[in-house]
């Protein structure tokens, strides 16, 4: 059953992940080791298998206790994933080696919006990419990426792309989960074939759909302010975490942004409780609660958009 694979996912946080969570902080990658240990378990492919909302969440946040970085990765994996197996079209083809980590994945999609978006241009069979993306995650890991980009009529247009000619990267430097390979990406006239578009939809329906997924973002935090609470062994802290945890999965559309924002919140807020839990240890560099809070930090950026960011301004009385 689907639904098992949180179990699975759960397990491997804590033999797999968390054992090397401190040495991955300090790596320029992800172990290919925890690649293989998710191929093995069936989690690589679990967006191929229509998961329910829950169970992404669920998995998401159990990830995330174990390894921020892997879970980057492992989620925009799963970005790509999904919307290439559900494609009509011949690009559905690569959902098999995808779902099976043959081919990895990650997903360029934050850059449509603003005055100057990813663009798409050319007639059918000599279509090409221009622009560049900021917080693409997985290079030096994905093989293929799944972008959105504007084509010359409006429409938002996503594609696979090979990792190749045309591409640069600058890294990101993140404060937190560097090994997730987390770049801006250039592109300068990379070649996109017909049969490697998967959706072409209007502005306005891109928009409702990314309003409508911001859940699974929040479970990043909700992974880490778990993480935070089991180590202190807080009754209340675990609490509050299945709390966050039943308000991101029960809010609407309207209420999403609030719901992230408080995960986010109580991230912060949990690792700092850890932070004076463990004093004088805490403030070396590497230690445990140096690490979940440069996590909890990049977190209250990570995937943002301006609703959540008010409402985590509101909430810090800003």
């Amino acid at each position: 059953m689907v639904e098992r694979v949180v179990e699975v996912a759960r397990r491997l946080a804590e033999e797999v992940l968390l054992p090397d969570a401190e040495a991955v902080d300090a790596a320029d990658r992800v172990p290919g080791a925890h690649l293989a240990a998710l191929d093995a378990a069936g989690i690589t492919g679990l967006a191929a298998r229509g998961p329910s909302l829950e169970v992404r969440v669920d998995v998401t946040a159990a990830l995330a206790g174990g390894c921020l970085a892997t879970a980057f990765v492992w989620l925009q994996h799963q970005g790509a994933l999904g919307p290439v197996a559900a494609a009509p079209g011949p690009v559905s083809a690569f959902a098999p080696d995808l779902a099976a980590g043959r081919i990895r994945a990650g997903v360029v999609i934050t850059a449509v919006h603003g005055p100057d978006p990813l663009r798409l241009s050319g007639p059918p069979a000599a279509r090409r990419l221009n622009g560049s993306a900021r917080w693409v995650s997985a290079w030096g890991l994905a093989d293929v990426f799944r972008i959105a980009a504007v084509d010359e009529d409006g429409s938002v247009v996503t594609l696979l792309a090979d990792v190749g000619p045309g591409m640069r990267a600058e890294p990101a430097g993140l404060v937190a989960a560097n090994a997730s390979g987390t770049v801006t990406l250039a592109f300068d006239d990379v070649p996109v074939a017909e049969e490697r578009i998967i959706e072409r939809v209007r502005p306005e329906s891109w928009a409702a759909a990314d309003a409508a997924g911001l859940a699974g973002n929040g479970a990043l935090a909700l992974g880490v302010a778990g993480r935070a609470a089991v180590a202190l062994r807080s009754d209340a802290l675990v609490s509050a975490v299945a709390a966050a945890r039943g308000a991101l999965l029960a809010a609407d559309v309207a209420a999403l942004p609030a719901a992230r924002a408080a995960c986010s919140a109580l991230a912060v807020r949990a690792a700092s409780a850890l932070a004076v839990h463990d004093g004088g240890s805490g403030v070396l560099r590497g230690s445990r609660s140096d690490r979940l809070l440069r996590e909890a930090h990049l977190l209250l950026g990570f995937g943002s958009r301006p609703a959540i960011r008010a409402a985590l301004l509101d909430r810090l009385g800003a």
